[in-house]
This record gives C-alpha cells, structure tokens and sequence, in this order.
C-alpha cells in the first residue's frame, strides 16, 4: 500500500478520534442552547444574548482575518492547530471554576466574567479552525468530503444524541450556577480527550502561500477576489444563510420569555436538535452523490425560512421541538455545506488564505446578533422574525450564482 494512502488513512482515524470526543463535549458546551441558556440564567436579557452570539457565532469567524496572515507563512500547521485546542480546554476548565466559586454571589456580578472566558474559548477556536481546515483539506481527497462532512455530522450526532440524556440529568440536577459548572467541566474533559486524535496527525505535505505584512495580506486578498468568482458569491452565502447559527439563541431566549421554559426543558431542546442534526446527516451520507452543494444550500435557505415562519405561528410550548427539530436540519446542512464549498474553491496553497478571508466576511453574521437584541427589545419578536426571512431570501441569488460542480 502506497506510503500517502497509509498516511491518509491514519489521519481519518485521528479526525474520527476528535470528532468523537468533541460530539461528547459539544453536548455540554452546546453554544445554540446551554451557553445562551446560561447567559439568560445569569440575569441576561436580549442585549447579552446578542453579545454573546455575536462572540461565539461572526466574531469568532471574523477575527480569522487576523490570522490568517501568521497560519499562512507556515508550511505544517499541527502544533498551532494544537495550540489552539488547549486554550479552548483551559477556558471551558476555568468557565467550571468561575461558576462554582461564584456560586453565592449575585447572578450579574459574573456575567462579564463568563463573557470574557467564552470570547477566549471563541477566538482559540477560529485560531483553531484555520489549521484544522488546511490539514483536512491535505488529508481528505475532494471525492470523499461530502461524505465525510455527512459522516462526521453522523457520528458525532449519534454520541450526543446517546449523552444527551445526560446533559439533561446534569441542568436538572442542581441550581443555577453549579449545574452549568458540571456542564463546563464535563465539557472540557471531552474536549481534553479529543485533542489525543491530532497529537497523532502525520502532517507531510506543506502548504501556505507567503505573505510579508498586512498591506501583502490585503494585496493577495484583492487578487483573489478579482480572479475568483466564486469566493464573492461563498461570501455572500455564507453572510445570507450563516445567520442561521445566531438564530437559534434567540429561539432559546423566545421560549424562556414566552412560553417560561426552565433548565430542564433546555436538555429536551439540544435533544431535538441533534435529532434534526443527526437525520439530516444521515439524509446527505446516503444521498452523497447524487445531491450538488447548489441542491443541499437550496433546501438550507427553505428550512431556513421555515423554521422562522413556524415559531411566529406555534401556539404552545408543546411546538417548539419541531422548531428545534428543524433547527438540527439547518444547522446540519450548513456546517456540511460552508467546509464542503470552502475546500471545493480553494487548494493547498490558498486555503489558510480563503478561510481567514471568509472569516473577515463573516459582516452580516457578526452585527446580525447585535441588531437582533436592539430588534427584540424595542420592536418584538415578530419584526425579529421577518428580518430573519428577508436576509435569508437573499440566498438564493448567491447559490443561483455558486453553481458547485460537486
């Protein structure tokens, strides 16, 4: 057997090792219900669940930008990928211990605290991603992406789907601060034995493109802005339908004010989300080849625009599983999507540059969170909802305009 196919398929394993333990950690890390589930828990309102979108969902993809230049000079890119997976273990390790020593002091006095420990957690992760992104695409050929993509989603849906009983037992077993301490550290652990599978990553085939300095970093993203199409009409996709992942906070905070949800109900609804998440991972594993990117962002943006006209119309809590339900389907099909597309218009050499690029991009994704919480708060959530189908219907230009060959 080849030397590079033996290589290729012990990197597999080692994404398969990570996406494993990381399915397990985003189960108490989740950052669409239990970290906006606390932010409100804490005393926030719709003003600190735009903040805290706004740093988890576009920021964290926006500071990419800064980044990129530094990953792009390096050939092999493991130990910042590493690098960046420790910090993320440290903060969600000292998000438990702000929790638990805080436990008798008032809910506000914490908050910023918790938003300072969740933008470290963010901003390692964008560091993080950058990385991950550039050795995937070295270790994965194009053929097998949308099916890893879709298997990947699969695995790791079916880890949380079986622990998220668990997480359920852990927000309803104690009060608030010290049920989300357990979450955080439990959390952390998973992410500690998810990090194992890239120490064993065999990264040998180097890939960069050299960049001296901020005004070389922004010539080179002008140059591929005017030879590559696609990546403006990616940028408009990924800034239409990225909404997506700020939107569901939003949905938590809705059912907290509306319908008086508790802790409890907030494990019931990462169950049915990654029930949606994990059937539509399953629907795209098995319809692989036959479905285009182009199809898979159509359906994205109707769910999409779905999803929003049910809550308008629900009339009870007993509703809101299908919300999540439908919740779990996007937000399957646009991770499954965004990396897919990202790897098909970019190579080697560019792709630590595309994806700090697409990270700058990331405007309307960023500010979205933070209009929403002024939006809510001075208009109600109806005009909240609208806002949301209007900018996802400009989707459908971008995705008309895509036409991905894959």
């Amino acid at each position: 057997m080849p030397i590079a196919e033996n290589i290729s398929k012990h990197n597999f394993k080692s994404f398969l090792w990570h996406a494993v333990f990381l399915a397990f950690a985003q189960n108490f890390m989740d950052v669409d219900t239990v970290i906006p589930a606390m932010v409100i828990e804490a005393g926030g309102n719709s003003f600190h669940v735009g903040i805290m979108a706004a740093i988890m969902m576009g920021g964290s993809s926006f500071t990419q930008l800064f980044f990129a230049p530094v990953l792009s000079n390096v050939p092999f890119k493991k130990r910042y990928l590493l690098a960046g997976i420790n910090l993320r273990i440290i903060s969600l390790f000292a998000l438990a211990l702000i929790l638990y020593l805080f436990a008798t002091n008032s809910n506000v006095s914490i908050l910023w605290i918790l938003f300072l420990l969740i933008s470290i957690f963010s901003f390692s992760g964008a560091f993080t991603n950058i990385s991950y992104i550039d050795i995937l695409g070295k270790s994965i050929s194009k053929v097998k992406r949308k099916s890893f993509f879709s298997t990947r989603q699969i695995v790791g849906g079916v880890i949380i789907l079986s622990t998220a009983f668990l997480a359920k037992q852990v927000l309803s077993s104690s009060s608030f601060p010290q049920n989300y301490s357990i979450m955080f550290l439990i959390g952390g652990a998973a992410l500690l034995f998810a990090s194992f599978g890239f120490w064993n990553i065999k990264e040998t085939e180097p890939s960069g493109t050299k960049i001296s300095g901020l005004k070389n970093f922004v010539h080179n993203m002008i140059h591929e802005l005017k030879s590559n199409k696609k990546l403006i009409y990616f940028l408009g996709f990924i800034n239409t339908q990225g909404i997506i992942i700020s939107f569901i906070p939003f949905v938590m905070l809705y059912a907290k004010e509306t319908f008086h949800t508790q802790a409890s109900d907030t494990g019931l609804f990462l169950l049915f989300k990654v029930i949606g998440v994990v059937s539509m991972s399953l629907i795209v594993l098995v319809y692989s080849k036959k479905l285009k990117y182009n199809s898979l962002l159509y359906i994205n943006a109707i769910i999409s625009i779905t999803l929003a006209v049910m809550i308008l119309f629900i009339p009870n809590a007993a509703w809101l599983k299908w919300v999540f339900i439908l919740g779990g389907f996007a937000v399957s099909l646009y991770m499954i999507t965004l990396n897919g597309v990202l790897l098909e218009i970019s190579g080697n050499e560019n792709r630590a540059l595309y994806t700090g690029l697409v990270g700058a991009g990331n405007i309307i994704p960023t500010i979205f969170p933070l209009i929403s919480g002024s939006v809510i708060s001075k208009l109600g959530y109806p005009f909240f909802y609208i806002l949301f189908i209007l900018i996802v219907s400009t989707s459908f230009f971008f995705i008309h305009k895509l036409r991905c060959k894959n």
